[in-house]
């Protein structure tokens, strides 16, 4: 029993899924962090353009006021001007970002609408549990993953910047305008390897989260038992609905059998109830069948309503195997089941 109650089973579909329902999604932040940053990086250049458009109308809007009188009406002009100059360099910028932001979490989890997070939890509230939280295993390797990322990141920048620092003493002598594209130059140098450096650790912390989250969903054998007598039904249960299907089946086919043309039997194993109804039926059809017990049934009540038994062995071993209650019979067996009822219409004198 303890080892059914450890959790080494992958969690089901439908585990998964209940969890998606509440909100537990794994989501890399160091992941969403890099894609925003890559968008703002992005669209800052492909709006450099703009932006400088709008800093050089600034720039000579202030410079159009050298002489004029500060006043209260002055003021405020100053500063819807400069408010609306803000805002038009700002808003597509931000709404890149945000933009950036929500695909980030698509892109990790889906499409996901829940409300349930946002219902009030009280026992959040309490102290002991949040004390016990504050310093979970789950919150000491946060901060592992946060101080192992944060000195790597500056280990790497400080190795770079290092290296820029020992070509100073050649570059003091380069000219205003080349000093200003070796410093362009490197500080390219140093966005690309921090972005790659955030590209890497955002991958690790990716392949991290998704491990973590899984491996909290495991489930116990336990577990899978009771989730699977939830979806499919108490074997137990199954099995009883079966059983009484079976006997209301059974009942059906001995109240059919009166209606019989005739019985074909093994003689002993097997029995199959033949009706034949020109009017309604293509073909004759099998009406009740079964072996053993079920087919002294058949044939003790086939002898009560004088409904003739022929015995045949191999077509009524064929007729049990090939034809369900209620199913027509074989086209391959019409001549022999023919045959059969020919017989029985004219020993008996029955009407075809």
């Amino acid at each position: 029993m303890a080892d059914d109650q450890e959790k080494t089973e992958e969690p089901s579909s439908k585990k998964i899924e209940d969890a998606r329902k509440d909100g537990n999604v794994p989501k890399s932040q160091d992941t969403s962090a890099f894609v925003t940053l890559v968008v703002a990086l992005a669209a800052f250049l492909a709006l450099l353009s703009w932006i400088e458009s709008r800093v050089v109308y600034l720039y000579f809007y202030y410079h159009s006021l050298i002489g004029v009188e500060i006043t209260k009406d002055v003021t405020l002009q100053i500063s819807m001007i400069s408010f609306r100059e803000v805002i038009f360099m700002v808003i597509p910028l931000s709404l890149a970002v945000s933009i950036a932001g929500v695909l980030s979490n698509v892109m990790q989890t889906g499409f996901i609408f829940t409300t349930k997070p946002l219902i009030p939890d009280f026992s959040k509230l309490d102290p002991m549990k949040g004390l016990k939280n504050l310093f979970s295993i789950k919150k000491a390797v946060e901060s592992i993953k946060i101080i192992l990322k944060v000195s790597v990141i500056l280990w790497v920048c400080y190795y770079f910047l290092l290296s820029f620092t020992k070509e100073l003493p050649t570059v003091i002598y380069f000219p205003l305008y080349d000093q200003m594209v070796w410093l362009k130059h490197k500080m390219l140098i140093l966005v690309a390897v921090i972005l790659i450096l955030f590209l890497v650790l955002a991958l690790a912390d990716l392949l991290f989260v998704r491990y973590s989250y899984f491996k909290s969903l495991r489930m116990s054998k336990q577990e899978l038992k009771d989730e699977y007598k939830q979806m499919e039904g108490d074997p137990k249960i199954k099995a009883k609905i079966r059983q009484i299907q079976m006997q209301m089946t059974k009942k059906r086919m001995m109240q059919e059998i009166p209606q019989a043309d005739v019985v074909i039997t093994n003689p002993t194993h097997y029995a199959v109830a033949i009706r034949y109804n020109q009017e309604k039926e293509a073909a004759p059809k099998v009406i009740a069948k079964g072996t053993d017990f079920m087919a002294l049934r058949i044939k003790e009540i086939a002898m009560n309503y004088n409904i003739q038994i022929v015995e045949n062995p191999p077509l009524a071993r064929e007729l049990y195997k090939k034809c369900n209650m209620g199913e027509i019979i074989p086209e391959n067996l019409y001549k022999a089941v023919a045959e059969i009822l020919a017989f029985v219409y004219k020993s008996s004198k029955k009407p075809r």
